[in-house]
């Protein structure tokens, strides 16, 4: 294990970080004494323990209790790794079994300030039979729809990073920490020490957001917001549509073929959020997406033919998921990566704040070919949306899903059939806007199914109009003709019941 350097924060001031003035009600569990020298009769560990309580004062490596972060209050529980360097033991499991109950019965999220050098030697198989009492009372608390954040600071290794960090649905890192199952003690002498930094977790997705101390309590703020618990949210209403210049496109066109107020709002237009990579985690939109009936202006043309639908959705002046969800959100909440070792750029997931506070879920393709980390981080969030009850949105835009050989490997099928699944499964509204390209399955598996719209600058086909031509045996100069038999038009999807409106 580790030691303790100076330098890092105790575990109640890494509390008091977050709750500030507001302050923090320590918990403790009923009393359970150790045999002397614990249960392995470790000769000098009760010295030890002693010493280690004399210097931080604290009876066990864990605290917990309840407080609040901003405006929402929450169970806190925080590590000292001053305390045998914040290892796990048999007491260290009650209280974190303690505090994950403490949060079923309150019904509160669970925020956890880790740092640790995994389980207590010193207890044997004792210490290390508690990583499954955590596991246990994660998942009764998942089973509750009760969200769980993870601040993971410096060291956070071992079984605590496996369960009580890596295990949560929101994972934040404090820059520089030391992040990884294997301790600086315990890898190989060669290994790269990168892979073991929170910026390194970040880069592989394991961890959601590098996150400055000053701009901690700001993060998970946001966070318990969006996450909840909430309930009977409305759905995700349509994002309006954008134009070239990123200035609203007001009117929508319902199947029935009368103007609708669909996704019109206000806001700045396509401005761009921040928080999509390493920094605070939060973005904020340059429009708050507050709903406006009052938008006014001429009605962009549909495309004619098929090849014009196509051409206008490869436009690259068009814009992209970026400015959508800049304008569609005040404030933005990346989720990073698959959790599996592999980020998509591609595609955008996270949950958002509206203007008027509503917290939605939100997956959107960039017009690349999304690759099987993506699709993985898709189905991620869309379970977790799912399970804390609220509304989804997706935004397709993809020419289809990755085919190179290195996709086939990283198991394509598999991932787009996991997000199709996570799609069917969900019980919270699901709402899809077809921004640009909707090529095929890759774009199909993040539709709703009969809650999908479509801009007037999209397209949506079963094949790419090429490759059908090609197919066929027909020459390039028919390639047009064959997106017309295909029918992919905004207005074609319509027609079909494939979308309930074009939006623009």
């Amino acid at each position: 294990m580790p030691d303790a350097g100076p330098d890092r924060a105790t575990a109640r001031k890494a509390i008091a970080l977050l709750t500030g003035a507001a302050g923090f009600t320590e918990h403790r569990p009923p009393p359970s004494p150790l045999p002397p020298d614990g249960p392995l009769g470790w000769a000098g560990y009760d010295a030890a323990r002693e010493r280690a309580s004399a210097r931080t004062g604290e009876e066990e490596s864990v605290l917990y209790g309840t407080g609040v972060v901003g405006d929402r209050a929450c169970v806190l529980l925080s590590f000292e790794f001053g305390f045998l360097g914040g290892s796990l033991g048999r007491q260290t499991g009650d209280r974190l079994a303690a505090a994950y109950e403490l949060a079923l019965a309150r019904r509160l999220p669970l925020v956890a300030l880790v740092a640790t050098g995994g389980s207590r030697m010193q207890e044997g198989m004792i210490a290390l039979t508690q990583l499954q009492r955590v596991a246990a009372a994660s998942v009764r608390l998942r089973a509750a729809g009760l969200p769980q954040i993870a601040v993971v600071r410096d060291p956070t290794t071992g079984g605590g990073w496996a369960t009580v960090g890596a295990g949560a649905d929101v994972v934040l890192a404090l820059p520089g920490a030391q992040v990884g199952f294997a301790g600086s003690r315990v890898r190989p002498p060669d290994a790269d020490p990168s892979a073991y930094s929170a910026e390194g977790q970040f880069e592989a997705g394991q961890v959601d957001a590098v996150v400055p101390a000053d701009e901690l309590t700001a993060a998970v703020t946001h966070w318990l917001r969006a996450l909840g618990p909430h309930e009977d949210l409305p759905a995700a209403p349509v994002p309006r549509a954008l134009s070239v210049a990123g200035a609203p496109v007001p009117r929508a066109l319902s199947a029935g073929g009368t103007e609708s107020a669909a996704g019109a709002g206000t806001g700045a237009g396509a401005g761009t959020g921040a928080g999509a990579a390493k920094g605070s985690g939060a973005g904020t939109g340059s429009g708050a997406g507050t709903p406006s009936a009052a938008d006014s202006g001429p009605a962009v043309p549909l495309p004619e033919t098929g090849r014009e639908a196509v051409a206008r959705a490869r436009d690259p002046r068009r814009p992209r998921a970026e400015a959508y969800l800049a304008d569609y959100f005040a404030v933005r909440l990346p989720l990073h990566g698959d959790r599996s070792g592999s980020t998509d750029p591609g595609l955008l997931c996270g949950f958002g704040l509206r203007g008027d506070g509503q917290p939605v879920a939100y997956v959107a393709q960039c017009g690349t070919p999304t690759r099987p980390a993506g699709y993985r981080a898709a189905a991620r969030t869309i379970r977790l949306a799912d399970r804390l009850g609220v509304p989804v949105l997706t935004l397709v835009d993809t020419p289809g899903a990755a085919n190179d050989a290195g996709a086939e490997r990283a198991g394509a099928g598999a991932a787009i059939a996991d997000t199709f699944a996570a799609v069917a499964a969900a019980r919270v509204p699901v709402t899809t806007l077809v921004i640009g390209e909707g090529g095929s399955g890759g774009a199909l598996a993040l539709a709703a199914p009969d809650n999908t719209h479509v801009t007037v600058d999209s397209y949506f086909s079963v094949i790419a109009p090429e490759l059908a031509a090609a197919i066929l045996k027909r020459p390039p100069s028919e390639t047009g003709a064959t997106a017309d038999q295909l029918r992919l038009r905004p207005q074609d999807l319509v027609d079909l019941g494939f979308a309930r409106s074009i939006v623009g």
